[in-house]
Order: structure tokens, then sequence, then C-alpha cells
């Protein structure tokens, strides 16, 4: 879910503090937006649609599953 990704992503970004390590974090504060705009939450309430109705739900979520394979996480 995205509220998990974005717990993530905000975790990972706290352990950034080298100075080589602050353009990665811009980006992933870049993708932090992106899942809290309005448009991607559109995108993913009709991802979550399609997939309901194609018997698709026991996929991991979109944002979820990107930000563990960003941060290396595994997979519950």
């Amino acid at each position: 879910d995205t509220d998990r990704a974005l717990m993530l992503l905000e975790e990972y970004c706290k352990k950034l503090r080298k100075p080589e390590e602050q353009q990665l974090k811009k980006a992933i504060r870049k993708v932090m937006g992106i899942f809290k705009s309005s448009l991607f939450q559109a995108l993913l309430g009709s991802f979550t649609k399609k997939a309901t109705r194609h018997g698709t739900t026991s996929h991991p979520s979109f944002p979820a599953a990107l930000a563990y394979d960003v941060l290396g996480c595994p997979k519950d």
C-alpha cells in the first residue's frame, strides 16, 4: 500500500546523510511526492479496481513493491 511505501522511503531517506547520497535522497523525495499526488492516487485506484475485477488482488501493491525493490527489502 502507498502509506507503507512512503514510510519505507522516508525511513531510508533519513539514513542518507553523506554528500554523495544527496542526489539519491532528492530522487526518492520526488518519488514520494508522486506517490502523494492526486493523479497517482487516481491511477492507483483505477489499477486496483481492474485488478479486483480480474482476480489479481493477491499481488503486492505497486507502491509497496517499488519501495521494497528500491530499498532491497525482503517482501513479506
